[in-house]
């Protein structure tokens, strides 16, 4: 068989357009800071400190404005404000579910908008963030997967949806307040629109930034990226970032996963099942979650249900299944399986000795839940009752 095409991005990462040729400092590593420091005027002996403090003032206090940058000369700030600024995406709408749960659509450059929901839960607060304007899988259950890819998201687009939430949920610290160990946005999960590992460089940029120890501070066991099976790029996951990793699985056989997650066409089952087998022993991970969509009569058999099981246990690798009800969107072209369906298919991966929780719906009345995310302004403007009358899901016959 010949060897496979390499990787090739759909679209460049296309960063945004400034004031008066400004330079972003969101999203830059700590060298690149430091670079970008020494480049406009800052001693290279100071550029170090000075890194360290900027970092400091911009992701662990939520600093925007030079001004406040107490612990810096006056001259120096202005010299700061001369060449650099500290943006993040824009909330254009703000939208909260009767469960609590937040959806934001977010304005970066170009116009561009792109999706973020938080979901707060008893034990921890959850966001879910993008990493591309649009989605170039057409994965057929998934709402965002009908949006054509648009572009990558940059670095400081990516983090800057974590700073954004954090805004709204009024979470940055005081400086010189105690130190408070109880966070509202205490996880992240790349599960928005996009997949993160065809954006590889500038997801694991922003979640180094979003680790750091001193600035957002997530551990690395508190960061889950979700990926549809981009398999070259799974082991530089556990070697460059190290976080949890979850898998878009949602099928046994390469027949049914090629309609469902056409990558699998480039990647079947069993290439995706031997990279995962030793990503955690490579990034010292937990366990691996098989994300698997529950759809009627589809991929919710007994025979299916078994199947997972023996693909797992033959590949020996450390997982938990999370069982998802298909979170149905207009003009969607499958059924969400019935609760009994779903109960017995847990039943039969949980008596295997395998984790098997089903997720609960969240954030299903403001179009927030799993799959169902698309960026289009007039569609997120408008109620889930609008939107259906309007394909004509309401219409008596």
């Amino acid at each position: 068989m010949p060897p496979k095409a390499p990787i090739t991005q759909d679209v460049m990462t296309i960063p945004r357009k400034l004031p008066e040729g400004k330079v972003n400092l969101v999203g830059l590593t700590r060298d690149a800071l430091r670079a970008a420091l020494i480049e406009h005027g800052t001693p290279e002996k100071q550029a170090k400190m000075r890194t360290g403090q900027i970092w400091q003032w911009i992701y662990q206090w939520g600093v925007r404005d030079f001004a406040e940058m107490t612990n810096l000369a006056k001259a120096y700030r202005a010299q700061l404000a001369e060449h650099f600024v500290i943006e993040i995406p824009e909330v254009v709408t703000r939208q909260v579910s009767e469960d609590g749960t937040r959806k934001y659509l977010c304005r970066i450059a170009g116009g561009h908008e792109v999706e973020v929901v938080y979901i707060p839960e008893d034990d921890r607060g959850t966001l879910c963030i993008s990493s591309q304007v649009g989605c170039t899988l057409t994965c057929s259950f998934c709402h965002t997967g009908t949006q054509k890819l648009v572009r990558n998201l940059t670095a400081a687009e990516i983090v800057g949806q974590v700073m954004m939430a954090r805004d709204d949920l009024e979470e940055w610290p005081t400086p010189g307040a105690p130190k408070d160990e109880t966070r509202l946005l205490s996880n992240i999960v790349l599960m928005g629109m996009g997949e993160p590992l065809y954006n590889f460089d500038n997801v694991r940029d922003a979640m180094k930034i979003a680790m750091d120890p001193e600035g957002i501070s997530l551990s690395r066991r508190r960061i889950t990226l979700s990926t549809s099976g981009v398999v070259p790029e799974i082991a530089r996951t556990a070697e460059e970032i190290g976080c949890l990793l979850a898998i878009s699985f949602h099928a046994t056989t390469d027949e049914t996963r090629d309609m469902l997650v056409p990558i699998n066409k480039r990647w079947n089952i069993e290439e995706l099942l031997q990279a995962l087998a030793s990503y955690p022993k490579v990034s010292n991970s937990e366990r691996i979650t098989f994300e698997y969509v529950m759809l009627d009569g589809v991929n919710d058999s007994d025979a299916d249900a078994h199947r997972l099981i023996e693909h797992i246990k033959r590949h020996n690798i450390p997982a938990k299944i999370n069982l998802i009800p298909f979170n149905e969107w207009p003009g969607a072209p499958y059924k969400r399986s019935s609760n009994n369906r779903i109960r017995a298919f847990a039943n039969i991966i949980y008596q295997a000795g395998y984790a098997s929780p089903i997720r609960k719906t969240r954030g299903e009345d403001i179009m927030a839940a799993c799959g169902q995310l698309k960026s289009a302004t007039e569609r997120a403007r408008k109620s889930r009752k609008q939107i259906e009358a309007e394909a004509g899901l309401n219409r008596e016959v």
